[in-house]
Order: C-alpha cells, then sequence, then structure tokens
C-alpha cells in the first residue's frame, strides 16, 4: 500500500482540531474513521502540532525549545538495553513525552537504597525561585533526602544505567533524591522546571542550566494510593516497585503539559528515587 500524501489542507484541518480544543486522540480517531493509514497519521499529527507549538511560541514571545533527553531515539522497541541490564517499555506517549519503563531498578537494588537512605530521611524542601534557596512547603508532606553523584558504588552504578537509557551526559543530572511518603503525604501537582519570571531563577540556573526532564522511580508499592499524576494528559501511573516514569519538558512553561503530582498514599508508605536533568553540567 502506498503512502497517502500529507497535504497542506490537512496539516490546517489538524491545527484547527487542535485551536478547538480536541485532544490528540481524538483527533486521531477521526483521522483513522476517515480512512488514513494508521502511520501516515500519527505522523502528521505529531509533526503538524509540533510545528504548532513552536509557532505559537514564537509569535507569542515563550522561550525556545532545548533539547531534551530522548529515551528510545527513534526507535521502535518494546526493550531496552542499559550497560546490559533490561529495561521494558510499558507505556510511551509523544506528546507530551511520558514514558513509563518497567524493571529500571531490581528489587534487591530497590531495598539496598531505602535503607542506604532511611536514617538521613528529613522533611522535604521545594526550591524558593523567589530566593534561589529552599524552604518547607505544605503542597509537599514527603521525606527525603539527597545522595552525592557516585557516593556509593550503588549510586554510581544506578546513576551511569540511568544516563545510558536516557541518552543523557552523567555530569547533567542532579543527585539522586529518596522521598519517603507515609499515608495521608502527596506532592500536589506542579511543574519541574524554574520559572523564568521568578527572580531567584537566574542564580539557580548558574549552576547547571535548566532542568529539561524528570525521571521518577519507584522503590516499592504502596498498598494503595500514590500514583504519580498528569492531570493535563489524565494520566496515571501506579507505582510499581523498580518500575519508573520518565517525562520531559523542552522549555519552561506550562505549554509542555508537563504538570504532575503524586497523589496521596491511602494505605502503606511510598518510597521513590527521583532524578532531575539539566541542559548542562550539574556541580
Amino acid at each position: 500500500m502506498s503512502a497517502q500524501p500529507v497535504t497542506p489542507a490537512l496539516r490546517e484541518w489538524i491545527v484547527a482540531q487542535a485551536t478547538a480544543g480536541h485532544p490528540p486522540d481524538v483527533v486521531l480517531k477521526s483521522m483513522l474513521a476517515s480512512g488514513w493509514q494508521e502511520g501516515v497519521a500519527i505522523t502528521a499529527l505529531e509533526e503538524t502540532l509540533r510545528e504548532h507549538l513552536n509557532d505559537h511560541a514564537k509569535t507569542s514571545g515563550l522561550p525556545p525549545p532545548a533539547i531534551v533527553p530522548e529515551p528510545l531515539a527513534g526507535l521502535d522497541n518494546s526493550t531496552l538495553h542499559a550497560n546490559e541490564h533490561e529495561v521494558r517499555v510499558l507505556v510511551a506517549m509523544r506528546n507530551p513525552r511520558i514514558i513509563v519503563f518497567g524493571g529500571l531498578f531490581s528489587g534487591s537494588e530497590c531495598d539496598q537504597l531505602v535503607e542506604c537512605a532511611r536514617a538521613r530521611l528529613v522533611r522535604s524542601e521545594t526550591v524558593q525561585l523567589a530566593t534561589g534557596g529552599t524552604e518547607v512547603n505544605e503542597a509537599r508532606t514527603s521525606e527525603g533526602m539527597f545522595f552525592a553523584r557516585a557516593e556509593t558504588e550503588l549510586i554510581d552504578k544506578l546513576e551511569q544505567r540511568i544516563a545510558a537509557l536516557l541518552g543523557w551526559p552523567l555530569e547533567n543530572g542532579e543527585g539522586l533524591q529518596i522521598l519517603r511518603y507515609l499515608p495521608g503525604a502527596e506532592y500536589k501537582p506542579h511543574y519541574d522546571y524554574f520559572d523564568p519570571k521568578e527572580s531567584g531563577t537566574a542564580s539557580i540556573l548558574k549552576r547547571g542550566g535548566q532542568r529539561v526532564a524528570s525521571l521518577v522511580c519507584y522503590l516499592n508499592t504502596p498498598e494503595k494510593g500514590g500514583a504519580t499524576v498528569f492531570p493535563d494528559v489524565h494520566l496515571d501511573v501506579a507505582p510499581c516497585k523498580g518500575n519508573a516514569v520518565f517525562f520531559s519538558y523542552d522549555r519552561p512553561h506550562p505549554m509542555t503539559r508537563s504538570l504532575h503530582g503524586g497523589a496521596p498514599v491511602l494505605e502503606g508508605e511510598k518510597w521513590v528515587a527521583t532524578k532531575w536533568l539539566r541542559e548542562g553540567r550539574f556541580d
């Protein structure tokens, strides 16, 4: 079957649907129902929406897009290998870029991280963008700690694995953060990038530049609750031991649809390891 041509009229129609507020999955279903080949429809939809967003950003004076980590590097694989460790791709969303990995950490590695971090936990803080410092915030009710890069043999091995999987320089990553959420604890929806409009952001960006991606690794499976939620795309990722969710954001703006949060833990506790990736070297 020959490929169907993607015409300017089709691109205009896709933009019109997006402008009218129709989500991409609805637009795709409509295209398939009209006889478009699935591969052609997906490619046309992704490219047209990306161009539309970039054009909108440019005319609105928004920040230009940055290069972000791309774990799959354009490959359509269900299994990846990172330093000889096999990782499964469970969910892959293009816009926004969200990937759920299965088996990123082994059960033993998860247990070791929890035990190494337990004695060093303190109330979690958030970055105070007005000053560049940190503060306790009622929106974040977890406990946490940071490991320095390569602090232990285990930390070094896991960071090397993450760098290989995400195709991003190890030195561009912040230290691995371990968090514990007890029953009722949560992290309300937020963005991980640093808001350019805040007065403290300039001083934060001197150390590694802007954040461009996040990786949340689940170190245990709570009895109930604790999902990672993405409100803009109505996606909830269940916290399963050893799995992880990756998402990127190519500019510090809500148009990236990278709004996310940690839903309250209802029973048991939740342990996660979070890795933030920067544009440049983070020292």
